[in-house]
């Protein structure tokens, strides 16, 4: 069982990451669908997604928690039905989820590829990463502004925020693995602290949404 890493959050929030290496016949074991979750398996066309679908059940079966424990508001924000707050990801061969008892929380993993670069200005002001010394740098900078932005976008859960204009995440050096965010959407200003990963070219990045009062 490639459970690739636990992160311990804090006392009543963790992290659980899986590397997606066994069959789907192998995944399918001891995984019960609900109706809805079958049409959806069923009607996906690619193997490695139904494999980190599936995988996904896996890590929840590690808090306990089965298919039916789980569903999805009208906006797609997951939910578990006992009040915990909970948030899934997956890129290519790895799938991950948070768990927390008490706190909002948001969770992205993305591959670190050239490709951000091109779609960069959809997303963030470019010119605050010229100063970085190449490329590589700033693909990986990049890559944890959108998986910043994609945590907090997950804990919000409302559509029409603007990843560009609604969500700022404050600077940072890659040696801190953290920072700070604010989604300012509708007259409403939410504060988020923001922490990341590296590893085997690709970018863990999750938020958890600051207490007021």
């Amino acid at each position: 069982m490639p459970l690739y890493k636990t992160i311990t959050v804090n006392l009543n929030t963790s992290i659980a990451i899986w590397k997606v290496e066994e069959t789907e016949t192998f995944l399918e074991q001891g995984i019960r669908l609900t109706s809805q979750c079958q049409t959806r398996y069923n009607g996906m066309k690619s193997e490695l997604h139904r494999r980190a679908f599936l995988s996904i059940r896996h890590l929840m079966a590690l808090y306990g928690y089965e298919d039916k424990d789980l569903y999805y508001s009208e906006f797609g924000k997951p939910h578990l039905k006992d009040g915990n707050f909970i948030s899934i990801t997956h890129s290519h061969h790895f799938t991950a989820i948070i768990v927390s008892k008490t706190e909002e929380v948001g969770i992205d993993i993305e591959k670190n590829r050239e490709k951000i670069l091109r779609i960069s200005h959809k997303f963030t002001p470019f010119e605050e990463y010229r100063t970085l010394a190449n490329t590589e740098a700033i693909i990986r900078k990049l890559t944890i502004v959108w998986g910043a932005k994609e945590s907090l976008y997950k804990i919000y859960g409302q559509q029409g925020i603007s990843f560009l204009h609604h969500i700022h995440v404050a600077d940072f050096s890659f040696s801190d693995t953290q920072t700070t965010a604010e989604i300012i959407f509708e007259g409403q200003v939410s504060q988020y602290h923001v922490h990341f990963m590296e590893f085997e070219g690709f970018t863990l990045v999750y938020g958890i949404r600051q207490k007021t009062g």
